[in-house]
């Protein structure tokens, strides 16, 4: 197959993990996706596929990773298995036939996938051939209340601050807080920041400290640019925690917000402010001291 092309890229990466059995296997499941039997072959090989082939992690190089994205500008392949990448591949070999309506076969196929499953058909959405149809399922998943599809959308996955409307975008990065997950997977997080979600995340942090209840500190990430009045209060209160790692939030928020009092506020934490201007402290120590208490 061809390697410019996605489906051809998931090829070329199987053909080299697979044993001869197990891709020949595979090879001739994909020859009968045109038959007269073809949608009981996409269910029964969708499903046939990690008992056939493994779950395995498909462990993929530097070299690979760079051509995923060269394919499809932030697709990762750091958390791919072995049998996401063969389903991803059945399902973008399925949208190249022009004689099938791809959208309506992923909702379908939605409705009736177990978790495995599900994940799968979402870590594939930035592949597949792009429709209202197909954004109005991927609507659908961003809704559910398991939270390793709604990851599945959300983490490590392109289509999200490529599609998504400034209305799902917020929707998303909330609901990201309301079931415990972290934002720093999510691509694109600085760049769709809006003030509209600066002020729902706001909103959000009083009702957790009403409730005296923690605020990740990742959420002053998308506050920080458009912080003012009271917004300003609200990151001088994060500065002031006890904990350590929310205090890094608020001096990194705050050392990218263009009001004049964060300078202000910053002027009492040199020591801090020097480590964010050397690169010492970011978002990404941030993120690597949450995975450590998570």
């Amino acid at each position: 197959m061809n390697k410019t092309t996605a489906t051809g890229f998931l090829d070329t990466i199987l053909k080299e993990r697979l044993p001869a059995d197990q891709y020949t296997w595979l090879l001739e499941r994909l020859a009968l996706l045109n038959n007269e039997d073809s949608l009981r072959n996409i269910h029964i090989t969708y499903g046939l596929i990690p008992r056939r082939l493994g779950r395995q992690d498909l462990a993929a190089t530097s070299e690979e990773s760079a051509t995923a994205d060269s394919l499809v500008k932030g697709w990762k392949l750091s958390d791919w298995s072995i049998d996401m990448t063969a389903r991803v591949m059945l399902l973008c070999t399925i949208a190249q036939q022009t004689n099938r309506d791809f959208a309506k076969l992923f909702k379908s196929m939605c409705q009736t996938a177990d978790l495995g499953e599900t994940i799968s058909l979402y870590r594939g959405i930035a592949l597949y051939p792009q429709s209202e149809e197909l954004d109005k399922q991927i609507g659908e998943g961003l809704r559910t209340n398991m939270r390793a599809v709604f990851e599945a959308i959300a983490h490590n996955n392109p289509y999200p601050a490529t599609h998504f409307s400034e209305l799902r975008w917020n929707h998303m990065v909330l609901k990201a807080l309301f079931v415990d997950s972290t934002l720093y997977p999510i691509q694109g997080l600085e760049e769709r920041c809006n003030p509209e979600l600066a002020r729902i995340l706001c909103d959000y942090a009083h009702e957790r400290w009403s409730a005296n209840r923690a605020v990740t500190p990742e959420l002053w990430r998308c506050v920080g640019p458009f912080a003012s009045d009271n917004m300003i209060d609200d990151l001088q209160r994060a500065l002031e925690s006890d904990v350590s790692v929310e205090q890094q939030g608020a001096l990194l928020a705050l050392s990218g917000c263009p009001d004049p009092r964060a300078e202000k506020l910053l002027e009492n934490y040199p020591e801090q402010t020097r480590k964010v201007a050397n690169g010492e402290l970011s978002w990404d120590s941030v993120a690597r001291q949450i995975n450590q208490l998570a």
